[in-house]
C-alpha cells in the first residue's frame, strides 16, 4: 500500500452484502500527516479539506404505525403502546430513551399532560444525603477539599430544593434549562435510533469468523499509531512496550493460531482500530464512521466470545473503556454511559478499586502500576462523563490512593518479563477468588516505537496524577449534588472554600499543563504535541467545573452566582476547544466530550449574559460597567466564534448539531451586552 503524505485518505470502506455474515478483511485506509496551524485564530478555517458529512438515516415515523383501538385515551406513547411495554409517560418516556427510539403521543395525550402540569403543584422531596467516601483522601493537602463536616450534606435534607444555573432539574437528554416542549427525544446527548454495535455475526461463527475480518498489518499499523498519537496522550492507561510486545506476537501466529487467542486480546485490538479509524480522514464521513463501527462491532463480537458478562481481565475492562469512548464520538453518549456501568462493575469485581499493596502484595511493580491506571480511566471517565449528563456517580468507593502512581514505579522494569495482556490475571464472577497464575514470557527486542523515553514516562503519570485528583474533588462536591438538582454550597462561606480547593489544586499543577498562551502552546505542539493535547484536556475539565461553582446559587442559603467570574472560567474553558480545532482541527471534530463542553460553556455565557441588566437612564451601574468591562465582550464573541465553528462539523449527527445550533442561536439574541 502506497502512502501519501500530507494528502487526504482514499481509502475504501467494507461494504456489506444482505446474505453476508461477515466481511473479510477491513478497510484500505492511507494516512494523512496532521498539519500544525501557527494562526493567531485558533478557529480559523485549516488548510486540511473538511470531510463530508452524511445524513444518518432515519427511522421510520411513529406516527404511521397502527394505533390499538381503545374506549379510552391513549395516554402511553405510541412507541409503548406498540410494543406493549410500560410507559412511565414522561417527554421523553424512559423506555424510549433505553432503546433509542422516537418518542410520539397522540394530540389528546398531550393536551392531557399540559393541563396536568398547568394543574399540579409539586410536592417538596425528602432527598437523603449520599453516603461518605470509603476511599483514601489522595490530596496531599488536607485543606484542598473540605471535611465531611463543611460538605453541607448533614443540613441539605431541610433546606428548600433550589435550582440554579449550573445544576438544573431537566432531563440529561434534553437541553440545559429547556422545558419539555417536544415530543421526541433531543439528539444533544447523542440519543441514537439504532443498535450501537450492529450485528455482522453467526451463532457458531465464534473467534475465528472475528479473526477473519481483520485488516491487514500494515492497515492494523497505521491504525494503532493513529491510536497511540490521539487518544494515547490523554486516556495513558495502556503499557506501550507490554502491548506491542503482545501485538508483534499476535500478528506472527498462523491463521488457525489467531483463532485460539485471547478474545479480550482480540477485543482490545478491534477497539483500538475503531478509535483509530475515528481520527483518520476519509473521503467522506459516512466512510470513516462504517468503517469505525464494523471494528467497534467486531470489539463487542470479540467480548461476547470472551464471555464478558462472565468473567473479567484487564485486557477486557480497557477495552471496554475504549468502546464507551468510541460510543461517545459516534453520538451515543447514552450508551456509551450505560456500557460503561458493566466495566466499572467488573472493575470492581476485579478489585481495581483496592490498594494494589493491599489486594495482590505478590504481583509485580509493574502489574500494580498498570493496575492504578485502569483504575484512574475508570474512575476519570465515569466522573467527568456524569458530571455532563447530570448524573450520579458510580465510581465512588476507592482505597487507591493517587499519589501512589509514582514515576520510580513507572520506571521499574520489574514485570516486564509478564505478558499483561494474553495472560494477565483472570477472575471468574462467579468465583471471585479464581485467579488465573500469570506466565513468564520474555519479551522481544522493542522497535523504537514500541518504547516511551522516561521523560515522556514521567510527563504522562504527572497528568494522570493531576486528573485524578481533580476528579476526586469532582465528583465529591460536583458530580453528586448536581445527579439530585442539589445546591453545590451551603453557605457563602462553603463556597468560597470550594473555589479555594479547586484553585489551590490547580496551582499544584506542573507547568506544562497550566500553560494558557495560545502561542506558547503552538510552539510546544512542534515539539511535544503530546503534553499540549494533555494541556488542553486538563484545561477545558478544570475550568468547565471551575464555571460551574461559580455560577451557582443557593438563594435560600444566601448563596449567589459570581458572574463576572463564571463568564471568566468559561471564556478559559471554551477556548481549550477552540485552541484544540486550530492546533487539531480533526481531532477536535470527533472528541464529543470536548464539543459537548464547549456547547455547554457557551450556553451558560449566553444565559448569563442575559441576566446582567441592560442599561436605564436611571440606572448606570451594573449596566454600564458590565458594558465597560472586556470580559463581557469577549465572551459574546466567543458564542459567534462557537456558532461559527458549528457551522462547520464535519461529520456526526447532522440532527445533534442542529439542535445545539439553534439553541445557542435562540439563547444568543437574548443577550443584554
Amino acid at each position: 500500500m502506497q502512502v501519501t503524505q500530507g494528502s487526504p485518505s482514499l481509502g475504501r470502506s467494507p461494504t456489506f452484502g444482505p446474505s453476508q455474515s461477515a466481511i473479510v478483511g477491513g478497510p484500505d485506509i492511507i494516512p494523512s500527516t496532521t498539519t500544525t496551524t501557527h494562526h493567531v485564530d485558533p478557529t480559523t478555517p485549516s488548510a486540511v479539506k473538511s470531510e463530508e458529512s452524511s445524513t444518518p438515516a432515519e427511522g421510520g415515523d411513529p406516527s404511521s404505525k397502527p394505533k390499538q383501538k381503545r374506549n379510552k385515551p391513549t395516554l402511553s406513547c405510541l412507541e409503548c403502546v406498540e410494543r406493549k411495554t410500560k410507559c412511565d409517560r414522561a417527554r421523553p418516556c424512559l423506555a424510549c430513551v433505553k432503546r433509542q427510539s422516537a418518542c410520539e403521543y397522540t394530540a389528546v395525550a398531550n393536551l392531557i399532560a399540559s393541563a396536568d402540569r398547568n394543574n399540579v403543584t409539586k410536592n417538596k422531596r425528602r432527598v437523603t444525603a449520599p453516603p461518605s467516601k470509603i476511599r483514601k483522601t489522595s490530596i496531599s493537602s488536607g485543606a484542598v477539599s473540605p471535611t465531611p463536616a463543611d460538605n453541607g450534606w448533614a443540613t441539605i435534607e431541610n433546606r428548600a430544593h433550589r435550582k440554579s444555573m449550573s445544576s438544573n432539574g431537566s432531563s440529561p437528554f434534553l437541553l440545559s434549562n429547556m422545558p419539555f416542549s417536544t415530543s421526541s427525544p433531543s439528539n444533544v446527548f447523542g440519543v441514537g435510533q439504532t443498535h450501537p454495535f450492529s450485528n455482522y455475526w453467526t451463532c457458531q461463527g465464534g473467534l475465528p469468523e472475528v479473526i477473519s475480518v481483520l485488516p491487514s498489518k500494515e492497515q492494523a499499523d497505521i491504525l494503532i499509531a493513529r491510536y497511540f498519537e490521539v487518544v494515547d496522550p490523554v486516556y495513558p492507561f495502556l503499557h506501550r512496550r507490554s502491548f506491542y510486545a503482545d501485538y508483534e506476537r499476535f500478528w506472527a501466529l498462523s491463521p488457525e493460531e489467531k483463532g485460539a487467542s485471547d478474545a479480550s486480546f482480540i477485543a482490545l485490538h478491534y477497539a483500538m482500530y475503531a478509535l483509530g479509524t475515528q481520527f483518520m480522514q476519509f473521503p467522506s464521513y459516512a466512510e470513516r464512521s462504517s468503517s469505525a463501527e464494523f471494528y467497534c462491532s467486531a470489539a463487542n463480537q470479540a467480548l461476547r466470545v470472551y464471555s464478558y458478562l462472565n468473567r473479567t481481565s484487564m485486557r477486557a475492562i480497557q477495552a471496554m473503556l475504549l468502546m464507551a469512548y468510541f460510543l461517545m464520538n459516534d453520538n451515543h453518549a447514552s450508551d456509551a454511559y450505560a456500557w460503561a456501568g458493566i466495566h466499572l462493575r467488573q472493575a470492581y469485581a476485579m478489585r481495581l478499586h483496592r490498594d494494589p499493596d493491599i489486594v495482590v502484595p505478590e504481583a509485580s511493580v509493574l502489574e500494580k502500576q498498570q493496575r492504578r491506571k485502569l483504575w484512574q480511566a475508570v474512575f476519570f471517565q465515569d466522573t467527568f462523563l456524569t458530571v455532563l449528563l447530570k448524573l450520579p456517580p458510580t465510581a465512588t468507593h476507592s482505597d487507591v490512593p493517587a499519589d501512589s502512581l509514582t514515576d520510580e514505579n513507572e520506571l521499574s522494569l520489574d514485570g516486564l518479563d509478564t505478558c499483561l495482556g494474553t495472560h494477565s490475571r483472570v477472575e471468574n464472577l462467579m468465583s471471585i477468588n479464581v485467579i488465573a497464575p500469570q506466565q513468564h514470557v520474555p519479551l522481544a527486542p522493542p522497535q523504537p516505537h514500541h518504547i516511551v523515553d522516561a521523560e515522556t514516562m514521567k510527563s504522562d503519570v504527572s497528568f494522570i496524577r493531576c486528573m485524578w485528583h481533580l476528579g476526586n474533588l469532582v465528583q465529591e462536591n460536583l458530580s453528586s449534588p448536581c445527579s439530585l438538582s442539589l445546591p453545590l454550597a451551603n453557605s457563602p462561606r462553603h463556597k468560597d472554600s470550594l473555589i479555594a480547593s479547586f484553585r489551590r489544586l490547580y496551582k499544584s499543577f506542573p507547568p506544562f499543563l497550566t500553560m494558557l498562551d495560545y502561542s506558547a502552546l503552538q510552539q510546544q505542539t512542534a515539539v511535544h504535541p503530546r503534553a499540549v493535547r494533555q494541556n488542553l484536556f486538563l484545561t477545558s475539565n478544570y475550568f468547565h467545573c471551575l464555571m460551574l461553582l461559580h455560577a451557582s446559587e443557593n438563594e435560600s442559603a444566601g448563596v449567589s452566582a459570581n458572574i463576572k467570574a463564571a463568564l471568566e472560567a468559561a471564556h478559559e474553558a471554551v477556548w481549550a476547544f477552540f485552541k484544540l480545532w486550530g492546533l487539531f482541527e480533526t481531532e477536535a471534530g470527533v472528541w464529543w466530550v470536548f464539543q459537548h463542553r464547549a456547547f455547554e460553556e457557551s450556553l451558560l455565557i449566553a444565559h448569563l449574559l442575559a441576566t446582567v441588566p441592560q442599561q436605564d437612564d436611571n440606572d448606570q451601574g451594573l449596566a454600564t460597567s458590565s458594558k465597560s468591562d472586556p470580559i463581557f465582550a469577549k465572551c459574546k464573541d466567543d458564542i459567534a466564534r462557537m456558532m461559527d465553528i458549528m457551522d462547520r462539523y464535519s461529520g456526526g449527527s447532522l440532527e445533534m448539531h442542529k439542535t445545539r445550533k439553534d439553541v445557542l442561536v435562540e439563547a444568543f439574541a437574548k443577550t443584554n451586552i
